[in-house]
């Protein structure tokens, strides 16, 4: 699978396994060119509406995916709830509900600031530096500006010595912002030395961030822009609930849409 993964050189690759009879969520496995993930977004959503189009048959609007962070399901709608775009004809909106988030260490902005080669006020100091993980830990970092975010060039094999003791593997930088009366957030995230378009996973962990410091409001969905910087634009919607002092329901979704069918032909 490892090498099969490498051979795709994709963001991700995920393998299905035989669905057992006895449950209905289906085993898959997440690989990236480099290592196994426990979890990760848009291979979770790609994955179930792969399996939702092929069990079309079924009544039922919902897959849920086995996966080593334990079990997470995706319903799927004609479109986005309160995204307000119109339906591109075979596109599908798949909303998953990931784990409910786990907050670990801060980092002083000060000290993160210079890994990442900008002014420390670009941070705003009441947007804690936090790992979040809802299945994958990140670290993310509320940048102030947009412009400081779309000029945002750093060493990532620094950063990655800056986090290596941690129990996250990458920044994810979220610059929220209100635009034309909704609330929405352009989002950067690097990782293996390139810049990964769209990132589920830790958009679900952002989502819960900016839920927890009171920076968007419960069960309000917003709208992560990324991969704009890098020509490749996604839009992921994320909403989370807050219970009193505990986030839970963290939904990420978009639209998908099958691109590419082939067969591999494995040597002996």
């Amino acid at each position: 699978m490892q090498a099969l993964a490498r051979e795709m050189n994709l963001s991700e690759t995920t393998f299905v396994f035989p669905r057992d009879p006895a449950t209905e969520a289906h085993k898959v496995r997440i690989f990236t060119v480099a290592e196994e993930l426990p979890f990760a977004g848009h291979p979770t959503l790609g994955t179930a509406l792969h399996l939702y189009a092929s069990e079309s048959a079924s009544n039922s609007k919902e897959v849920t995916l086995d996966l080593k962070a334990g079990k997470i399901p995706v319903r799927f709608t004609a479109k986005s709830e309160n995204a307000g775009r119109k339906r591109v004809d075979g596109q599908v909106f798949g909303e998953m509900r990931q784990r409910d988030p786990e907050f670990g260490v801060t980092f002083s902005r000060e000290e993160v600031a210079r890994v990442i080669g900008i002014a420390a006020d670009e941070i705003p100091p009441e947007w804690p530096i936090e790992i979040v993980s809802t299945g994958l830990p990140f670290a993310i970092v509320g940048i102030r500006n947009q412009e400081t975010l779309t000029n945002l060039k750093f060493d990532n094999a620094q950063a990655a010595d800056f986090l290596k003791n941690s129990e996250a593997k990458f920044f994810y930088f979220v610059c929220p912002q209100r635009r034309e009366g909704r609330f929405e957030a352009r989002a950067r995230m690097f990782s293996y030395g390139v810049e990964d378009p769209a990132t589920g996973s830790a958009a679900g962990c952002a989502a819960s961030w900016m839920v927890q410091h009171g920076i968007a409001n419960s069960d309000d969905q917003v709208l992560i822009r990324q991969g704009v910087e890098m020509r490749r634009p996604s839009e992921i919607h994320v909403r989370a609930t807050r219970d009193g002092q505990q986030v839970t329901n963290v939904r990420v979704g978009g639209y998908a849409v099958e691109v590419l069918r082939g067969t591999v032909s494995l040597g002996k």
